[in-house]
């Protein structure tokens, strides 16, 4: 290697990098010349005579024989620019026989060379001497013009080129079959899309002279799912044959359709990712992040589901079955039959003849677990079983797939009957292409001499891969079953059907979603197909036979096989795969196969000699050229095929091209000799560091970089170390884990818990090298294009990697913990014989005689040694840049991750190690109960170093801590103590002199002594970082980073506990926080009965906001709380819905209710079950309370006791009864009135409710009265004696008597409700009204609304933007102590409309519970006129007690009726001196406080609907008789009506403004106007209705008053005093013309309510001239 200098690498420095070599032939003595250009290659395309180059900045250059150049070059071998294409950036370019193309970044295609085949999609030209632009127009979209579809790479071949666009798609344009179009005409000019393909992904194409083939994703999951068919949707064929042989039945799926093919429905579904601009690679290299534009779908996703791949059926069987449909059926006219090897379902399902995967998938899953699976995928994907082990068991989707399991194996035996005439040696090439015997042969092999060279050569091939055939494989596993010699002889049927069973139960080793979940976008995909199409008559198709194929058909046999390349040449065909080995097939005719079957017709391996890794192949016309790893990093060239001798090249050239076939064998001898396998070209090493090798016509051309600073080497080394790492990952899965998976006795040697560890640690170990495939694909793409730091996916994705490796070592640790190597020793020693030599060489340990378990452990760890590798890796790439760049960064990043996860590993193993050896010494009854996966082992007492305190003498106490409990055991039983839930703290020791540890669970609190303070301090902290680790979920994966470990976890932290001991949490399970072994926060209790607490838990118990629910099993339904607890019990505001529908929404306390609450009953979810509101005591209705009870239609309204109606209490009914009066024991018993809704009164005894017994005097509304003793139930007939009355007319105090009496016998107002008050004093902070300290009162407010705002913020309801203000502006308190004045006065007034505006603050709560219980009273039945004097009184009780809770926060308040002094303005004062007219006492101006003016503006809205109701029921009568007068009188036009009321005629207006004719001008009043006059001051008293408090209707009367004075003043043109004679009968038109209709209700409220310092001034005036403009209007009598 050069000495590294350490200035940095530059790569654009013309003479190191993409340098060009090229040579023809192996033989020693050639040297490769090598082509200088100005700037390094980047790609090379090599035809017959002719070769294209790529070169850096995306120009092209053309080389060799060009003769559709019109002008010749004199010089061929001179390279000359495509001058055509300059202008353009070239990405990729591809070379046929005789024309070129080349893709411009944008996806453009450009053509020239040969066209007389249409070749280069340009008609009427025979040559198109430059390159010249071809469009793809796809004409199935909708646009006009069509669509121009961009691409990714070309292939050409010698008469027809293929395209593969950005949307995966294929198209094809030339000539012959093997464009795979269903042209009838040839040539076709117009390039188009291979149906056949459409819907898949492919990955890359590749032309031969005659032949196409193509790299394909294989379809995931979610392409396949559609119904079963059996017959093919074009020519209505059955899809199986089933042909009846004397003793068996053979099964063919061997239907090929010869017509077109059709799009179905679901077809043209299928997704493709969206085209993209930018820099294009060709998609035979995975897309590396450096080219894509982030828009682009990568170009190599993973497959997302592996299982939906069929796993390949067994192979011999399958070529059997269609040798039989294939040969026995030649008579059949029908030629499709002999489509022989392309019996493949899967081919067939996938192009659209029938849309039925899953159901072949299914068949053929089901045929191949009938018959042996291949388990033996290599590495990559085997779509095999769930752990469960056992048979697949897949539905049968017809009855085909029942037949298939019995006479799927019978196939075989007839076929070699079938052939016996057939020689041996061919029959045995045809199945077991290079042998299939392990080391030793299997014991019925036939000894025979061609038999052994195939076992030496089958030696061969098994070391040159690292799994060999499938097919080896699978007719070894026949031949080990049946014992047979080579093939089977006829056996009976039954016999076989008994032998083919399978014996072995498949696993899955490949994860069942891609290599790793979130990757399948980043890494390229190993999961491909590969499909083959055109002329085969050299076997060039793979299909194993010689026949043309019109349409691209997969090859089966390369399914599983991974992959990754595919390349062709003349008339043969390669395909690399990503374990580094290169099948080939087709013409073998100068040994251009690498093998020795001349010619294949099915793919094999080439010979290579083992630990030869390919990594680029290319195809010539009779050679093959490969680039492999050797033994040291620089990469080593291969050749195998023809010589070629210098000099007669030209001619021989041209003869060949005309001639195929037949004159092969002549020319070999004339053109020299060709490799037998493939040869090592000896000039290879001195070309430096190849990064991708070409072969066209003869030629050969390598490119290659010089190793500047050491770069290019260590990039090279990375790449190969991968490759070398998978190759060993797939040694070992194929000859260690899947052998032992496939014991049929595994799982009862190693019991299920152990067995289910290892298909965990298998799939774990698919993953992992799946993977590694995936990476090591990855790395040689990015080596054959651009070697640059920023395609290594390892950088940006090093979270994949570390994840893998994680979960893998932690797979193996659980596995050897479980003692699972030990359990595995017996398997492996009956499966790999005594002697572990294989076992040896994989785990590349050198130690002598360790045991098959010590073995097997070594082996499984060895994937962890890879991470080293990845780190000394990326240090070394780092070293080559400076340490500023930002490449140093990343890969020193990446580099320091994987030293960290390497010591992490090391720490894992180690602690695995220790818990294992722990196992054996622990005493076997515990080891089963404790021994988990997962646990592992961190300090134990045994050496006595941790006591138990006060111990008995003789009881053993040994404590043993794990990474996730503290196990304390004890002579025969042991305690688990789970970490989440243990807190240990040390004990100070000045107290005792003891080295004391206290340790405290939930249930438990222990005191353990240590031995010595050593001791202490070492379990102290094991104990504490191994809680710390299980609380932070990591169990021991804490990177060693991290060794500063905090001192001691959080004693506050949150995890799940079931109580085990007696008590009320027996079984109960907490999830939530916990302190110091409390549950302390937020949390769920759940009990094993169904009960279910989630909220608030203090201390252990219940405290603060939370839900209960309870289960109620005799109505099979869930009581459910909703409200607040204190010390486990329900205490506060809570909601409680009964299982039976029963809903309670109030106070408890202690658990029961307790305080103010509503009950709702009655059917669930009525609109108006029965309710009852008010006090409870102890769980029962006690006090005062209203009760609606719907069934009755009647509402009391009165005192209770224990549930029951108990003192006085007033009752409503629907029918207008009223009852006020006594209750007892729940009925009306003892004094009471009773009044009808026509004024019927019965005044005297009750006995039972509405049964009159006993004294009383019953009225009638017309004053008549009975005075005696009454009985009977009311409305039914009453017995009475006693005295009839009949009073004066004239006497009529009776009456009044009688109104004043009602209201006497129930609940004064002050009564009413004091439990809501009293909650809201103690709300406050206070045991009894007025009792308590302000300030305390203020910290309580604030504490009850951050809280509740923060329980608000937890729930989901968003609180609107208002309401969050009015929080927001509550949070600041207000001054409350000091002097008051104005503006502290208003200030308060604002606070409290602020406070009673939302629930959240103590005296919104209050004015809400207060407007519902008011409603609650007066609502439906409550809605009595007789109630509206308690309504009233019920009001004026609210403002005093608010009243009193206001002046409490804000002591300095006046009491009612107190005085606050109105600031005079400056402006005043300064002129009070000088005015002489100033009264000297003139009193300073002042406003009375009071409880209606502060507080009705809050309360009356919210009460206003059911007592405005109220007063309209009372004036009722009084209103219909007004209102008829009203509307009587307004019938008259204005002058007619001023003059009927008697307005003096110098008050009538002479005008009033007009509105129609012209704004402005004024309109005179005439006899016939109406409604004009006072238009303003009736207007503005029509208001009145609109508000709703008594001081703001007031201001609408003051206003109107103002408008009527300044209309007069306008009319009189002068000041002027009003008299009351003057102004009453203005104002009474204005009231007639304003048409209130209730105006006698508005009347009366604002005479109940109004604030009685108003009375008396100016406002008072105006009321009672309201009034009495309303008695007027009752009384006028129209004259």
């Amino acid at each position: 290697m050069e000495i590294q200098s350490k200035s940095s690498w530059d790569d654009g420095s013309g003479g190191e990098r993409g340098l060009l070599h090229s040579w023809k032939g192996y033989s020693y003595s050639i040297t490769p010349e090598r082509l200088l250009l100005p700037r390094p290659v980047l790609q090379v395309a090599l035809g017959s005579q002719h070769g294209v180059l790529l070169v850096e900045g995306g120009q092209v250059y053309s080389f060799g024989e060009l003769p559709w150049k019109q002008s010749q070059v004199p010089e061929p071998a001179k390279p000359t620019l495509e001058s055509a294409l300059s202008g353009q950036r070239v990405v990729t370019v591809a070379a046929g026989s005789f024309h070129s193309g080349a893709v411009t970044e944008d996806g453009g295609v450009h053509m020239w060379g040969e066209n007389s085949a249409g070749q280069c999609g340009l008609s009427g030209l025979s040559t198109v001497p430059n390159p010249t632009p071809v469009a793809l127009q796809d004409l199935d979209t909708v646009t006009v013009p069509p669509q121009t579809v961009p691409v990714l790479e070309l292939a050409c071949g010698e008469k027809h080129t293929l395209a593969l666009s950005v949307q995966r798609e294929v198209w094809a344009w030339g000539s012959g079959c093997q464009l795979g179009l269903n042209a009838a005409v040839f040539p076709v000019w117009k390039p188009q899309k291979v149906e056949h393909l459409a819907g898949r992904y492919v990955l890359q194409v590749a032309c031969g002279a005659s032949h196409s083939l193509a790299l394909v994703r294989c379809l995931g999951s979610h392409d396949g799912h559609r119904p079963h068919v059996d017959k093919c949707g074009r020519c209505n064929e059955l899809l199986y044959t089933m042909t009846d042989k004397e003793d068996h039945v053979i099964i063919s799926d061997s239907h090929y359709c010869p017509l077109g093919v059709e799009l179905t429905e679901d077809d043209g579904k299928l997704e493709a990712p969206n085209p993209t601009t930018g820099l294009k690679t060709s998609p035979s290299e995975p897309v590396l992040p450096s080219y894509t534009s982030k828009s682009e779908s990568p170009a190599v996703p993973t497959v997302a589901d592996p299982t939906s791949v069929p796993s390949q059926p067994h192979a011999s069987e399958e070529g059997e079955a269609s040798l039989v449909n294939g040969m026995l059926q030649v008579s059949d006219s029908d030629t499709s039959a002999l489509s022989g090897a392309e019996s493949d379902a899967v081919a067939g399902a996938k192009s659209s003849p029938y849309p039925d995967e899953q159901a072949v998938k299914d068949y053929l899953k089901k045929l191949s677990d009938n018959t042996q699976t291949n388990t033996q995928a290599s590495g990559g994907l085997n779509a095999l079983l769930p752990s469960t082990g056992g048979l697949m068991s897949s539905t049968p989707t017809s009855a085909l797939n029942n037949l298939v399991a019995s006479c799927a194996s019978a196939v075989g035996g007839r076929v070699a009957s079938t052939y016996e005439a057939l020689s041996l040696k061919k029959m045995m090439n045809f199945y077991l292409p290079s042998g299939a015997s392990r080391s030793g042969g299997s014991p019925g092999v036939v000894d025979n001499s061609a038999e052994r060279v195939r076992q030496e050569d089958s030696m061969q091939g098994k070391k040159s891969s690292s799994t060999g055939d499938i097919r080896e494989e699978e007719a070894e596993g026949l031949r080990r079953r049946l014992s047979l010699p080579g093939l089977l002889s006829q056996v009976s049927p039954r016999l076989l059907r008994k032998a083919g069973r399978p014996k072995m139960r498949a696993v899955a080793l490949t994860p069942l979603g891609g290599a790793i979940p979130e990757d399948h976008e980043v890494l390229p995909t190993l999961q491909t197909e590969v499909w083959s199409w055109g002329h085969g008559e050299h076997g060039q198709l793979g299909h194993g036979d010689n026949l043309a194929r019109l349409q691209p058909l997969c090859i089966k046999s390369l399914n599983n096989k991974e992959v990754v390349r595919v390349a062709a040449g003349a008339h043969h065909s390669l395909a690399l795969t990503a374990q580094s080995q290169v099948f080939s097939w087709g013409s073998n005719s100068s040994g251009q196969l690498g093998h020795m079957e001349s010619p294949s017709t099915v793919p094999r391996l080439a010979k290579l000699s083992e630990g030869i890794r390919v990594w680029d192949v290319s195809a010539g016309e009779r050679h093959t050229l490969l680039l492999a790893d050797g033994d040291c990093i620089q990469p080593i060239i291969y050749y195998s095929g023809q010589q070629v001798k210098e000099g007669e090249e030209e001619g021989g050239n041209e003869k060949e091209l005309h001639q195929q076939g037949g004159g092969e064998e002549e020319e070999e001898e004339q053109a020299g000799g060709y490799t037998q396998q493939p040869v090592l070209l000896p000039f290879c090493m001195n070309l430096g560091y190849v990064s991708s090798v070409f072969a066209g016509g003869r030629r050969c051309v390598a490119l290659s970089d010089r190793n500047v600073m050491g770069f290019i080497a260590s990039l090279h080394e990375l790449a190969s170390a991968e490759r070398r790492f998978y190759c060993k990952l797939c040694n070992i899965k194929s000859q260690i884990l899947r052998p032992l998976l496939e014991l049929e006795s595994l799982s009862s040697a190693l019991g299920q818990v152990i067995f289910g560890l290892l298909q965990t640690l298998a799939n774990m170990f698919g993953r992992l090298c799946h993977l590694t495939g995936q990476h090591a694909t990855s790395l040689t793409a990015s080596l054959r294009r651009c070697r640059e730091v920023k395609s290594l996916l390892i950088l940006e994705h090093t979270s994949i990697f570390l994840d893998c490796y994680n979960d893998y070592c932690s797979a193996v640790g659980n596995f050897q913990v479980m003692g699972g190597f030990q359990a595995l020793t017996k398997p492996s020693i009956d499966l790999f014989g005594k002697g572990p030599e294989l076992l040896q060489k994989l785990s590349e340990c050198g130690e002598e005689n360790l045991t098959t378990a010590d073995l097997l452990v070594v082996l499984f760890y060895l994937p962890a040694r890879h991470l080293h590798e990845y780190s000394r890796l990326l240090l070394k790439l780092a070293t080559c840049f400076e340490v500023c760049s930002t490449e140093y960064q990343k890969l020193q990043d990446s580099c320091s991750k994987f030293e960290a996860s390497v010591l992490q590993l090391k720490r894992k193993r180690k602690e695995a190690d220790y818990t294992v050896h722990f196992w054996k010494i622990f005493p076997g009854k515990m080891t089963d109960s404790l021994r988990k996966p997962y646990r592992r082992l961190i300090c134990e007492s045994s050496n006595k170093g941790l006591t138990l305190q006060n111990a008995g003498r003789f009881s053993v106490n040994w404590f043993i801590l794990f990474n996730d409990v503290l196990v304390h055991a004890q002579f025969s039983t042991h305690h688990i103590f789970p970490l989440a839930t243990l807190w240990v703290e040390p004990i100070p020791e000045e107290d005792t002199g003891l080295y004391g540890l206290k340790v405290i669970t939930p249930e438990e609190t222990l005191t353990l002594l240590a031995s010595s303070p050593m001791e202490k301090i070492k379990w102290l902290r094991s104990i504490n970082q191994a809680v710390d680790q299980a609380l932070s979920g990591k169990g021991q994966d804490v990177a060693s980073g991290s060794s500063v470990q905090k001192l001691e976890p959080p004693i506050s932290r949150t995890a799940s506990y079931t109580f085990y001991k007696e008590g009320r949490l027996k079984d109960a399970t907490y999830e939530g926080r916990w302190l110091s072994g409390k549950p302390n926060g937020r949390g769920v209790l759940k009990w094993c009965d169904g009960r279910i607490y989630t909220g608030a838990f203090k201390n252990g118990l219940e405290d603060g906001f939370g839900e209960f629910v309870a289960p109620n099993k005799t109505l099979n339904k869930n009581d459910h709380y909703q409200g607040y607890w204190k010390d486990g019990k329900m205490h506060g505001l809570g909601t409680y819905r009964y299982a039976s529908g029963e809903v309670y929404d109030g106070s408890f306390q202690e658990g029961v209710r307790h305080g103010h609450g509503m009950l709702r009953s009655g059917k669930l979810n009525t609109s108006s079950p029965s309710v009852f509101i008010g006090q409870w005591l102890q769980d029962k209705k006690t006090g005062y309370g209203v009760f609606d009870d719907i069934t009755k239609g009647e509402k009391y309204m009165g005192m209770w006791q224990d549930h029951q109606r108990q003192g006085t209490g007033v009752v409503v009914t629907q029918f207008g009864l009223y009852y006020e009066g006594a209750f007892k024991d729940n009925k009306m018993m003892g004094t009471g009135v009773l009044l009808s809704e026509d004024d019927t009164t019965y005044e005297g005894e009750f006995s039972d409710d509405w049964t009159l017994s006993g004294k009383g005097v019953l009225t009638m509304p017309n004053g008549d009265y009975l005075e005696g003793s009454f009985n009977g139930e009311w409305g039914s007939g009453l017995k009475v004696t006693g005295s009839y009355f009949k009073p004066h007319l004239f006497d009529t105090d009776k009456d009044k008597t009688q109104a004043m009496k009602l209201g006497h016998l129930c609940v004064c107002a002050e009564d009413k409700w004091p439990a809501v008050f009293e909650e809201c004093w103690s709300q406050l902070g206070c045991e009894a009204p007025g009792r308590g300290e302000p300030e305390k009162a203020w910290e309580n407010i604030a504490v009850a609304l951050t809280t509740s705002r923060r329980h608000i913020l937890d729930s989901p309801d968003v609180l609107s933007r208002s309401h969050n203000k009015t929080l927001e502006s509550l949070e600041v308190i207000p001054q409350h102590v000091g002097p008051i004045t104005m503006d502290r006065y208003n200030a308060i007034r604002l606070y409290l409309i602020k406070a009673c505006d939302t629930p959240l603050h103590p005296l919104g709560q209050l004015l809400e519970t207060l407007v519902a219980v008011y409603r609650m009273t007066y609502v439906g039945v409550g809605a009595n006129r007789r109630l509206l004097h308690q309504a009233v009184s019920e009001i004026k009780s609210y403002l005093n007690h608010i009243f009193l809770i206001v002046r409490f926060l804000f002591p300095d308040l006046p009491e009612e009726g107190g005085l606050i002094p109105e600031p005079t303005t400056d402006l005043q004062e300064k002129n009070e001196p000088n005015s002489t007219d100033a009264l000297p006492e003139s009193p300073k101006p002042a406003r009375v406080v009071s409880s209606s003016a502060l507080l009705l503006p809050v309360l009356l809205p919210r009460l206003y609907p059911p007592l405005f109701t109220l007063y309209a029921l009372d004036k009722e009568r009084e209103d219909d008789v007004y209102w008829e007068c009203v509307l009587r009188l307004n019938k008259q036009p204005d002058l007619a009506l001023l003059a009927f009321l008697g307005v003096q005629q110098k008050f009538w207006p002479v005008s009033i403004p007009a509105s129609l004719p012209a704004p402005g001008e004024k309109q005179l009043v005439i006899s016939s106007t109406k409604d004009a006059c006072f238009a303003s001051a009736v207007e503005t008293l029509q208001q009145i209705s609109t508000t709703f408090t008594p001081s703001d209707k007031l201001q609408v009367i003051q206003l109107t008053f103002e408008e009527i004075t300044q209309e007069v003043q306008a009319l009189l043109k002068q000041d002027f005093l009003w008299s009351m004679d003057d102004l009453f009968p203005v104002f009474l038109y204005v009231v007639l013309r304003a048409r209130i209709r209730n105006l006698g209700s508005e009347v009366s409220l604002i005479e109940d309510l109004m604030d009685p310092c108003v009375q008396h001034g100016e406002h008072g005036i105006m009321f009672t001239t309201l009034k009495a403009c309303y008695y007027q209007i009752q009384h006028e009598k129209v004259t």
